[in-house]
């Protein structure tokens, strides 16, 4: 979500329709929730274009940093294994380690090849709670915006 905050309007319309979004979440809605991030977001924030990655940057500072602990590698292990998911993917199996292992209620993304996916849900869950965790609901900031009151 973070990307589509700093990130030039673009002219695919889902695209675009996400940045608008993540605009009205971010501006209108995030005071409803406790945000935070991890290293991974931050990681991500830094990659890529200088300019846009300084502006990410700086839409994060000051939220709350979780720990990339044992338990979140162990889990990020499990979940790239037994969901399973692409070697690319091992970000996106932190992001849901980090989550599950500190007991955050939502996992807010607009990645729904790897972690916002209804094919995978069901298994990130399984293997989030055999592993002694409750899992994050997984959502994109438009289901999270229309379910929540």
């Amino acid at each position: 979500m973070i990307g589509h905050l700093a990130s030039r309007p673009s002219v695919l319309l889902v695209t675009a329709a996400n940045q608008q979004v993540s605009h009205e979440f971010w501006n209108d809605h995030r005071s409803r929730f406790d945000l935070f991030i991890s290293q991974a977001v931050l990681d991500e924030c830094a990659a890529g274009d200088e300019e846009a990655a300084l502006e990410r940057a700086d839409l994060v500072t000051g939220l709350p940093l979780l720990d990339i602990n044992n338990d979140v590698a162990s889990l990020a292990t499990d979940l790239m294994s037994r969901v399973p998911l692409p070697s690319k993917a091992i970000l996106d199996a932190v992001h849901i380690a980090v989550a599950a292992v500190h007991g955050i209620d939502y996992l807010v993304t607009w990645n729904c090849k790897h972690i916002a996916n209804p094919a995978l849900r069901g298994k990130i869950e399984l293997v989030c709670r055999s592993s002694g965790f409750q899992p994050p609901v997984i959502c994109t900031p438009l289901e999270l915006i229309e379910v929540i009151p």
